[in-house]
């Protein structure tokens, strides 16, 4: 893409628009509502009077720090800030029923929010020992794992009595699958749904989506009983119908009988697992709707209306609903899952056994890994303009900044681990919004409620207030509402008091603009816009010098283009400090040997120093230009903030000096040597410094800023060049094909061309 010179000139234009626009944060706004909106570091004064006659209400919105200094009193500025109330916080510990156990702390917070600025608070998390879980068994039931089966029906007193070990109250339930009761999932002929099982003398029972067998309980025998009940079946496909049944299981609370406890949910299968859009193949096309769909037997009798979930929909609602998964697979399939894992939250993988043997070894294993890992998550719908930041203080880690959640990994039982949860709100909210912080895999939540500060409440609300004209408007927040019918700061003004309500206005020119174009005119005076001042709004308020490319420093108010500097500066642009401190060492300005200029030492001749502790005359050239040397070289040192100032020396950097005797030496604050070399001669006193250990990254930054900055200039002017020399290059073209296009016109047309007449051959030619 090329640029024209036009071009360029535009952005440019757009960059310093853009520059100065952000040098100023806080900008005159003409109510207190829309002052603290628009930005944090804004304020309002209410002080009555506070406003010239020729100036507008909006000057009344500026930083608490230039109002003060304009006078304002401090009782009189609005600048609120946000809050933060804690409404419930009951202390971490264990209680004598185990559902009731804080892990999570605290529970419930009002937190007032300003547009723009930042409010955190601290969330504790110590998991106890012996926190209750509900584990419920999801088993794929195709015939290929009937050994699997046999196994289970064995498997409950041993699953119970290994989750004992862990905690204090354990509940196992029991669920089966196989997949969608339609073409080509299952065969449907009457022979094969009778018995989907390749063998018509083995126990079989015909296919189904998913079914639930059991409800939570803690009775080992009564979930050994009703396994024992269930046999295989079959379906045509290798991938099952797991997504459906784990939708279901997440879904179908009630039926399930989940507590607010730990939950998990274990997920075995040898097979791969259908998906959305894989429904279409047997005419389902109704996206999953993450509802309960199971009827009085248990069966998910709507598999064959809705498709199967999509991997992003299952995260969710396990996510929702509080549900750790344990996916427990064959060696075949067991990478499939791994990735399965990632896209869902607080997942587990484990290897299992072909005949499962293994499986209450690999849920215990998996339980202890999940319980090692703490996620503090919000809710996935933010409400609008807000932003959530975790900080992770993790005892022996901390990150900073995350903005999906915080966590902390390797966490053992009892310990406590903090997060540092930072909110910020860009817009006002209409009115309170709740924002839920919970721990992935835990039943306890902390809510937050959330409001925005986006009104003033400046207490000062009149009707008819009798600083308004005598009763004329409303006082609110310092400002008069004017009744119709009447103008003015003070509603003094009305609409048939003056014949030609626009005469002082003017200045001399009834055809000019109205106050300079800067301001409105009420009640035959000018009222200035932001920025502008003076009785016809002449003055410009940003014209003054700036310092650090801040207006007057920072450290005064421009008043029609002169710097009126606050206490204690002073300077064409308020850039010199009148405080000595920078000058005071040991209870002495300039150690006696100069004078403070602007919170800076001048020191007299023959001394040297950011305090004129240096004589010049009493040290070797050595110890004289110690400092100024490693200030050259690296930017350390005593004298590293006031070096140019102080150090006016010419200076060479050598790559490989010539090493004698009148090098110096000295170590620099890194452990580096720094050999320098300091000659006197007619030009005055010239400065040699190289690093004996190598370029140093204080060194590479002194050569990388003596040559990148002509490169970067000489690129800059490359690119200037390359501009014009295109320019040129397209006019000269346009030239010569307008040259062109003439030359065969007047070819054509010319008055002097005439087309031949006759023609004469020549009898004796012959063409050979």
């Amino acid at each position: 893409m090329r640029w024209t010179l036009k071009q360029w000139l535009l952005f440019l234009l757009i960059a310093m628009a853009h520059g100065q626009k952000a040098s100023g944060s806080c900008q005159p706004r003409p109510s207190c509502h829309e002052c603290i909106r628009s930005h944090p570091s804004c304020s309002w004064c209410k002080q009555l009077d506070f406003v010239p006659a020729d100036e507008s209400d909006a000057t009344r919105c500026a930083t608490r720090q230039e109002l003060e200094h304009r006078g304002c009193l401090p009782g009189e500025v609005m600048d609120p800030h946000g809050k933060e109330h804690i409404l419930e916080d009951r202390p971490l510990g264990k209680n004598p029923q185990p559902e009731s156990i804080t892990q999570l702390a605290p529970q419930r917070i009002a937190l007032q929010l300003r547009p723009g600025e930042e409010q955190n608070f601290t969330v504790r998390f110590r998991r106890v020992e012996g926190y209750p879980v509900d584990l419920y068994y999801l088993m794929d039931l195709s015939h290929s794992m009937k050994d699997d089966l046999e196994n289970i029906k064995r498997l409950g007193s041993d699953l119970l009595a290994a989750l004992r070990k862990i905690t204090t109250s354990v509940k196992i339930g029991f669920g089966s699958f196989v997949d969608k009761t339609v073409l080509p999932y299952v065969s449907t002929s009457p022979a094969k749904w009778l018995h989907p099982c390749p063998s018509t003398d083995e126990p079989c029972q015909s296919p189904f989506s998913y079914r639930h067998v059991l409800a939570l309980t803690d009775n080992a025998s009564e979930f050994e009983s009703r396994v024992s009940q269930e046999f295989v079946s079959g379906n045509l496909d290798t991938a099952e119908g797991g997504f459906d049944a784990i939708m279901q299981v997440a879904a179908c609370k009630e039926q399930i009988g989940w507590r607010d406890v730990t939950r998990l949910l274990v997920f075995t299968s040898d097979g791969t697992f259908h998906m959305a859009g894989d429904g279409k193949l047997g005419g389902v096309y109704l996206p999953n709707d993450g509802h309960c769909h199971l009827d009085e037997n248990g069966l998910y009798t709507e598999s064959h209306l809705y498709d199967y979930p999509s991997v992003g929909h299952l995260a969710e609602v396990l996510s929702k609903s509080n549900i750790q998964p344990i996916f427990a697979v064959t060696s075949p399939r067991l990478f499939m899952y791994e990735e399965l894992s990632k896209l869902i939250p607080k997942s587990a993988v484990g290897e299992l056994k072909k005949d499962s043997s293994n499986v209450v070894q690999l849920i215990t294993d998996a339980y202890k890994s999940l319980l090692s890992t703490v996620n503090l998550e919000h809710s996935s719908d933010l409400p609008p303009g807000i932003s959530v930041a975790y900080d992770s203080h993790c005892g022996d880690s901390e990150t900073f900044g995350r903005t999906q959640g915080g966590e902390c990994s390797n966490v053992h039982v009892n310990q406590l681990v903090q997060f540092t949860v930072r909110i910020k709100a860009t817009t006002c909210l209409p009115g309170t919004q709740d924002l839920v912080l919970r721990v992935l895999g835990v039943g306890e939540e902390l809510r937050v409620r959330l409001s925005t500060v986006c009104e003033c409440q400046c207490g000062d609300v009149q009707p008819y207030a009798t600083h308004c004209s005598g009763g004329r408007g409303n006082l609110t927040c310092g400002v008069c509402s004017c009744p119709e019918g009447y103008r003015g700061l003070l509603c003094e003004c009305k609409g048939e008091d003056h014949m030609d309500p626009e005469a002082g206005c003017h200045d001399g020119n009834s055809t000019g603009p109205v106050c300079s174009g800067k301001g409105r005119c009420v009640c035959g005076k000018c009222q200035c816009h932001a920025h502008a001042s003076g009785p016809l709004c002449k003055c410009d308020d940003t014209d003054c010098e700036r310092h650090n490319g801040e207006l007057c420093a920072g450290n005064g108010q421009c008043r029609c283009g002169v710097c009126e500097c606050w206490n204690n500066y002073t300077g064409s642009a308020c850039e010199c400090s009148l405080d000595d401190s920078g000058c005071l060492r040991e209870g002495t300005i300039c150690g006696g040997h100069g004078h403070c200029v602007c919170n800076r030492c001048q020191c007299e001749a023959g001394w040297l120093g950011s305090h004129c502790s240096l004589c010049a005359d009493c040290q070797t050239p050595c110890e004289l230009y110690r400092d100024c040397a490693e200030c050259k070289a690296f930017g350390t040192g005593p004298l590293s903030g006031n070096c140019s100032a102080l150090c006016n020396q010419t200076t060479r950097v050598l790559s490989a000096p010539a090493m004698d005797e009148k090098w110096c030496k000295m170590t620099a604050e890194d452990g580096s040597l720094l050999l320098y070399l300091v000659e006197d001669g007619t030009g005055g006193v010239s400065l040699t410094v190289h690093s004996a250990e190598g370029t140093t990254n204080q060194m590479l930054k002194l050569v990388l800023g003596l040559v990148l900055g002509p490169v970067s200039l000489g690129a800059l002017l490359m690119v200037l060049f390359r501009v014009v020399v295109e320019i040129w290059d397209r006019k000269k073209v346009k030239r010569f094909e307008e040259e062109q296009k003439r030359a065969k016109r007047n070819e054509v047309n010319h008055s002097l061309f005439r087309q031949a007449t006759t023609t004469v051959l020549n009898p004796k030619y012959t063409k050979d």
